[in-house]
């Protein structure tokens, strides 16, 4: 049965960075709810979120899990995230799903990489957002200094709402500021402190109840409930808590601030449509189907799971529901549901429906896959970072191939942030993922899932060949072996073709010797031009010589890599009445086209790409004199604040094939970054050099 009250739906993302304890919390919320009984644990294996093998191997997040509970009225729909920035896809796709993000930091760390990313994430989301400062326990924790650094980063709308008692070894207990006791022995924080800047960030969205407190009259404890809600929806205020959930205290105080502080899914404004004709979506049993798969997730036994959010309307088990993959434009089609379920870690539960804020699962829906769309609407898609550690993929036995590319294409279905492509200039399969972590954890799970050993290398950059002045020249191809012998002879004029030439222009503008045709290769940016006059070459033999020149530009000249940006003009040549054929002049435009373009100044071009390295200030120095020795550009940096930059550069492609390690190495862990294809460029000549010979 659906949740009776939509109001009472409290769903929760937990997110922060690796080793913050997000996945103790998870299963302390089951165990103090009395959800299941028992402990679990990450360290021992039995962890409730943590249960696939490779999680339990390595004792990490890798995939994001749905658990469910009941707390103090209200019903808990919670997804805890991988807290590695190279399993990041496992948290922006369930993202979507939730109307609340609980931030956890590790007490003694402090902010991290992926804890200023997911904090940004939320916040571009809509959610409500509260702050979990986890493992209070632990020893040497600088706790003003990190509630300083939390405001500094994320601003003065960051208050505590409970203050710890104790650190370490001595935490045992928390002080609520909102109801602060006459005995506050042993708070790091004095409490009173607190207490007036908090109660003007909750009351600050009412002018009425404003007023009164002013005039000495403060708000009821009732007043307070309903506008702390309405305080963290707006962004006025952003919770902080302190817990261990190692030892459990604080764990009952953060399960109701969760439920008394969280938006319902009535709170938390969405739309439907496109950006410029956004329409309300209303969260009514009711209402019009609009329902999203945030998650996909394929086993050797469920096979595929789909998770559902349904954000309104009520999905009923067996229904027949229009979808479409978030393309307004895209045919809406029909599925057949089958029977829902709940989800707890790896365990479901049948259950007959799901309302407006509910979150459920499908199996064995093959049509729909994560960011399908249940209904007759839009919904904006999710927007996924760029995979951007590329590894060339083999089977160690030969005739897997097909398996290696079925077992792949499931790792597609489940991971947003995973690329598969065949190079159509190496041929060779390449897999593209966040990390070589990343991509080392994929092929465990092949071994694994699918009983399929791989073996990867580094794929093959995609060089380019071009030109850098005009050329011109002839060849006649004249061979007799008794018979009928071969003859055709070409006489061409070759020039640099600017990148993104509007060939239309190009080809009407240029000085051409007497254009009667001409022929593009848009994606070689290739130009061929007809300017035989007086049939000294029948137009019949026209056709193999442009065969002829799209064989020699697809196989490269100088190393092999394919031609680009290269203009060539027939202009003269000569023919035999007997000995000419197709296949004669096709070799002879092969030919020409080789000579001619070796006198041409012939150059590799090499890909860049244009990157965003997000890094601490104090490192700035160091990465500039890292990317000045790969030949790197920087355009500049920007602070973030909270003593973070980022760094703007454009870089060879061949110097940040494994950048995620030097910057791990660089920054201590604490770098991140985002590169994108820019442009072709020609290659310093020394690298040339070693490249042709390499070939």
């Amino acid at each position: 049965m659906p949740v009776s009250d939509v109001r009472t739906i409290r769903n929760y993302i937990v997110c922060g960075h690796g080793s913050a304890g997000k996945t103790s919390l998870a299963d302390a919320f089951l165990t103090m709810t009395q959800t299941l009984p028992g402990k679990h644990s990450v360290d021992d294996g039995t962890s409730v979120c943590d249960f696939d093998p490779e999680e339990k191997k390595h004792k990490y997040t890798i995939e994001a899990a749905t658990i469910n509970f009941d707390h103090g009225g209200f019903h808990f729909n919670v997804i805890d995230t991988p807290g590695y920035p190279d399993f990041i896809g496992q948290v922006i796709g369930p993202m979507e799903a939730t109307d609340n993000a609980l931030i956890v930091i590790n007490a003694h760390s402090g902010i991290e990489v992926n804890t200023r990313r997911v904090f940004e994430a939320a916040t571009e989301n809509g959610l409500g957002r509260v702050i979990a400062i986890n493992k209070m326990d632990e020893e040497n924790i600088d706790f003003e200094g990190l509630i300083g650094e939390i405001r500094s980063l994320w601003g003065v709308e960051c208050l505590l709402l409970n203050v710890p008692v104790g650190t370490g070894s001595s935490f045992r207990g928390v002080i609520n500021v909102l109801e602060v006791p006459e005995d506050t022995a042993g708070a790091i924080v004095d409490p009173t402190v607190i207490n007036e800047p908090l109660i003007e960030s909750i009351i600050e969205s009412d002018d009425e109840v404003m007023e009164q407190y002013f005039e000495g009259n403060p708000p009821s404890d009732q007043t307070i409930k309903r506008l702390i809600v309405k305080a963290i929806a707006a962004g006025a205020l952003i919770p902080i808590v302190c817990v261990s959930s190692r030892t459990g205290v604080g764990m009952v105080e953060l399960l109701d601030v969760m439920g008394q502080c969280g938006l319902s899914p009535v709170e938390i404004r969405r739309f439907a449509g496109d950006s410029e004709h956004p329409v309300p979506i209303q969260p009514s049993a009711d209402g019009p189907l609009i329902a999203k798969v945030f998650r996909t997730r394929i086993d050797p036994w469920v096979q595929k799971l789909n998770f559902i959010r349904v954000y309104s309307g009520t999905l009923h088990r067996d229904d027949v529901v229009h979808f479409h993959l978030g393309n307004e434009a895209a045919d809406t089609q029909s599925v057949k549901l089958g029977q829902l379920f709940r989800v707890l870690g790896e365990t479901t539960s049948a259950v007959d429906s799901a309302g407006p804020g509910e979150i459920v699962a499908v199996a064995k829906v093959d049509e729909l896959h994560s960011g399908t769309v249940l209904g007759d609407v839009h919904l904006p898609a999710a927007r996924f970072p760029s995979p951007m550690v590329s590894l060339a993929v083999t089977p160690k036995s030969r005739g897997d191939e097909a398996k290696l590319s079925g077992a792949l294409h499931k790792v597609v279905e489940e991971d947003s942030t995973f690329g598969l492509r065949r190079d159509e200039q190496t041929q060779e399969l390449v897999m593209t993922g966040m990390s070589e972590l990343h991509l080392s954890t994929i092929q465990e799970r092949l071994c694994r899932r699918d009983k399929l050993e791989v073996e990867t290398k580094m794929p093959r950059i995609a060089f380019h060949e071009t030109i850098s002045h005009a050329a011109e020249g002839s060849y006649r191809h004249k061979k007799q072996s008794g018979g009928r012998g071969q003859f055709g002879e070409i006489h061409i004029r070759m020039q640099p073709l600017p990148q993104g030439t509007d060939i239309e222009e190009f080809a009407t503008k240029a000085n051409f010797h007497a254009m009667k045709e001409y022929h593009y290769n848009a994606k070689a940016n290739f130009l061929w031009v007809d300017s035989v006059v007086g049939g000294v070459i029948p137009h019949n033999f026209m056709p193999a010589i442009g065969k002829g020149f799209e064989e020699q530009v697809a196989s490269g000249v100088i190393a092999g890599y394919p031609v680009q940006d290269v203009c060539v003009e027939v202009h003269f040549g000569k023919h035999h009445a007997v000995d000419s054929s197709e296949a004669a002049f096709k070799i002879a435009a092969r030919q020409v086209f080789r000579q001619v373009f070796k006198t041409a100044g012939p150059n590799l071009l090499e890909p860049v790409v244009s990157m965003e390295i997000e890094i601490p200030e104090c490192s700035v120095g160091d990465i500039y004199s890292d990317l000045s020795s790969r030949s790197g550009r920087v355009s500049g940096n920007v602070s973030r604040g909270g003593g973070i930059a980022v760094v703007e550069c454009e870089v060879p492609l061949r110097e940040v094939v494994n950048y995620s390690r030097t910057l791990s190495s660089i920054t201590g862990g604490m770098g991140s970054f985002e590169m994108h294809f820019s442009h072709y460029e020609p290659m310093p000549a020394r690298q040339q050099t070693e490249l042709a010979a390499a070939d």
